[in-house]
């Protein structure tokens, strides 16, 4: 597990060590117990490999990986600079491929390999300002399914999850920025159809499913969690 440190990655270890799994959480802040926290930047190829090495050797080897480390952006195409494309893409990409290409020779071992990706709802419809986020997540729509066909001879499925707006921490700092906190709360709760942000254990739920022997049959698949946001078009009520 990336990104194990909180929001999501937290809420999706607690309920996959709860289901009985002995999880690794790689993050630049890892967590204590019950889970094997390990320090790792994943735009660090080195950092990378190492640190998962050692969680195989700790858990005794890898039969999931759930990619969720990620970093947000805002803004249209004008917004922000090539260092910041760069940046964004080196974590929300980049590290994922990283990660998984590490993880690859202990999942070939498993004999129920799952990978599980986290990806967006900014993948599969147009949102304001979140041209580079939306440009990444899309990348990690393409990549899963990449990844679903290039290892479904060696037993390996790969999947991914597209929340919706998640009220995570991160979410929490945007609310926090905006001129009126309230008011953005709002039109982001109204913005999915159920009228309600995400929340984190939603999206767990989605990602401890992928993970294990219930989903053997699946691969190549996303799962939207968003509240409705991707499939329905709801008439308006006033």
């Amino acid at each position: 597990m990336t990104g194990g440190g909180s929001g999501i990655g937290l809420a999706a270890a607690t309920l996959l060590a709860e289901r009985g799994m002995t999880v690794a959480c790689l993050d630049l802040n890892p967590p204590g117990e019950p889970f094997a926290g390990v320090k790792a930047d994943v735009t660090d190829d080195a950092s990378v490999r190492a640190a998962v090495a050692e969680a195989a050797e700790r858990l005794g080897g890898i039969d999931v990986l759930v990619n969720n480390a990620g970093i947000g952006a805002q803004g249209t195409i004008e917004d922000n600079p090539d260092s910041e494309w760069q940046r964004v893409f080196d974590v929300n990409v980049f590290g994922m491929v990283r990660v998984a290409r590490a993880a690859l020779p202990y999942l070939r071992r498993s004999e129920h390999a799952s990978i599980v990706n986290t990806c967006s709802i900014a993948a599969t419809a147009g949102l304001p300002q979140r041209a580079l986020y939306s440009a990444t997540k899309g990348a990690v729509l393409s990549l899963t399914l990449a990844m679903a066909a290039d290892h479904l001879s060696e037993g390996i499925r790969v999947n991914c999850v597209n929340p919706g707006t998640a009220d995570t921490p991160w979410v929490g700092r945007l609310l926090d920025a905006a001129p009126d906190p309230e008011a953005e709360r709002k039109a982001l709760n109204a913005r999915q159809p159920m009228g309600r942000l995400v929340t984190a254990e939603e999206v767990a739920a989605a990602i401890a499913y992928l993970a294990g022997p219930e989903s053997g049959a699946t691969t190549g698949t996303s799962i939207a969690v968003d509240g409705g946001m991707q499939g329905l078009r709801l008439r308006p009520t006033n």
